[in-house]
């Protein structure tokens, strides 16, 4: 496995189901330009956007470091919740680009935890960063639920991406058993994804009315948000509360799983929103809940990210510095 080479100037791009983001890094070690916002559905593919984002941003790319929601396949990465097919080498050949590379989202992301700076992040519970060579997991809501891992082996990260937001889940307690049946199936499933995705939240403040026999309307996480800020006691905001345990419990379940003791980092787009509403001690309680290995559970700390533009960061870190990198770049470059 050869390293890579990055020419610049190098674009490095964060690709959602709903929104894109770019930004441009002219030279190593350089701080990134402005960032970049547009809707994915605005754009047909991968190149127009970048295309768009050229014009905005009034530099022509050289090379591209672009992550996605969705499993990526060599040069190639298919949105899971919007119609693109990113195809690297097909987007190298029509910019004229000298270099390119295609992660998936939650894989930048955790390829992005060695940059995290220490302000960038708020502590959950009393726990800190301090083991620098445990595996890590990263994971958070955004139009989808992405989960990913880092582990350090032979001197470099190793990102390990995942696909566990397509597991199955289900209740662990009696007000969440009550729930359940008036839950919104999708694609004929309860996920993880389904639950603790953006629109989870909606789906879980619908089930709660309807299995307290209230009349549930259809309303958007934002407005669940925005009633829930003005009214602590409200239904919005019990929904909220139920949200972040469950968030909590999946946490946890992620940390065994990984045998995270490096730490468990929140991220995506709904979380940071909602901090303000977030019970640490109970957030703590879930996420330990975890018998008979409570105890590792107890060892791993978490924290949440507030700093938006974190995996950006971890994605000209690569192109800077490509060696500290285990990644598989004679198969995924797309040239």
């Amino acid at each position: 496995m050869s390293e890579a080479s990055f020419p610049y100037p190098v674009f490095v791009c964060d690709t959602g189901g709903t929104n894109v983001r770019f930004a441009a890094v002219e030279a190593a070690g350089v701080r990134l330009s402005e960032i970049v916002h547009l809707k994915t559905g605005d754009y047909p593919g991968l190149a127009e956007a970048i295309e768009a984002a050229a014009a905005k941003l009034r530099v022509k790319a050289r090379s591209v470091i672009a992550c996605g929601a969705g499993p990526v396949d060599g040069r190639k990465l298919k949105l899971t919740n919007a119609p693109w097919l990113m195809d690297g080498p097909q987007v190298a050949a029509k910019l004229g680009l000298a270099q390119g590379l295609l992660l998936n989202d939650f894989e930048a992301q955790a390829l992005s935890l060695p940059t995290i700076p220490e302000e960038w992040a708020m502590p959950i519970g009393p726990g800190r960063f301090d083991d620098e060579h445990g595996p890590q997991v990263i994971l958070g809501p955004g139009t989808g639920l992405g989960v990913g891992a880092l582990v350090r082996a032979a001197g470099k990260f190793t990102p390990l991406a995942s696909e566990a937001c397509h597991t199955d889940f289900g209740p662990s307690d009696d007000e969440e058993m009550a729930i359940w049946p008036h839950l919104d199936r999708v694609r004929g499933r309860v996920t993880t994804e389904s639950v603790m995705a953006g629109p989870g939240l909606a789906r879980l403040h619908r089930a709660r009315l309807l299995a307290q026999g209230k009349p549930a309307p259809h309303v958007d996480p934002a407005e669940i948000d925005e009633r829930a800020h003005q009214d602590p006691s409200s239904e919005e905001a019990k929904s909220i509360a139920l949200y972040w345990r469950i968030i909590a419990r999946f946490a946890g379940d992620m940390g065994v799983t990984f045998v995270a003791t490096g730490g468990v980092t929140l991220a995506g787009g709904v979380l940071p929103r909602m901090r303000d509403l977030l019970d640490e001690r109970v957030f703590r309680a879930n996420f330990e809940a975890k018998a008979p290995v409570d105890a590792l559970a107890r060892r791993i700390p978490t924290r949440l990210i507030i700093q938006q533009d974190a995996v950006l960061v971890g994605m000209a870190a690569i192109a800077a510095a490509p060696e500290r990198y285990a990644i598989d770049y004679d198969q995924r470059c797309w040239r």
